[in-house]
């Protein structure tokens, strides 16, 4: 079994799915965007499993700040040039157990993926 957890260490829903996998007893390996970098092959992956759409966090600061033109006509490639240069706009936490990856973090989620364990 593997899992690893794609994100920022000061994210509270990383601190959240983290705390999760602990009390559940679940090794991982937690993949740090900003210090332990980000490339393109994995984004292309990860996109053509969970979608750009998923990915993309509207919801953050980062986003937010992108001018009106850019964020109207984002797609597929210019999110990963987005999410390559801006590792913060990738929503948090990618979760990639086994041959299954997830984007974000929900309780009851978890608790199916992690269910046959």
């Amino acid at each position: 079994m593997t899992t690893t957890v794609y994100g920022i260490t000061n994210c509270d829903t990383i601190k959240k799915a983290k705390k999760w996998l602990t009390q559940h007893n679940i090794d991982f390996t937690f993949h740090d965007y900003r210090k332990d970098g980000i490339n393109r092959q994995w984004l292309e992956q990860t996109e053509s499993y969970l979608g750009w759409e998923t990915m993309l966090n509207k919801r953050g600061t980062t986003y937010r700040q992108l001018d009106d033109h850019t964020k109207e006509s984002i797609d597929r490639d210019s999110a990963i040039e987005l999410m390559l240069a801006q590792p913060a706009m990738i929503k948090r936490p990618i979760l990639h157990h086994n041959n299954t990856m997830m984007a974000g973090f929900k309780t009851d989620q978890y608790e199916e993926a992690f269910a046959n364990e």
